[in-house]
């Protein structure tokens, strides 16, 4: 069996210079991150080699620039499927 892996980030547009890392964890504490963004309706995106990369730096920092390119098509992403729920729910 596979160990699950999970980063999450936080953006704040007009205040941060950049995503930083909230919480990063292998294992048991990967699975509590990934429990908690479930309880609070945040969507989940999977993809390995990014987590790989994000569990390679401490949390409260900000991402490594050259994950900038990666991040952002994360957060596309989340702003395509937060329209997608709202325009389903109207």
């Amino acid at each position: 069996m596979l160990t699950p892996k999970a980063a999450a980030l936080k953006y704040a547009m007009h205040k941060d210079n950049a995503p930083k890392i909230v919480a990063t964890g292998r294992g048991e504490v990967a699975l509590k991150i990934i429990e908690k963004a479930k309880a609070f309706d945040i969507p989940l995106f999977q993809n390995e080699a990014l987590a790989d990369a994000l569990l390679k730096q401490e949390p409260g920092t900000e991402i490594d620039p050259l994950l900038f390119q990666a991040v952002a098509e994360v957060f596309v992403w989340l702003m395509k499927a937060e329209e997608s729920v709202q325009l389903s729910s109207k």
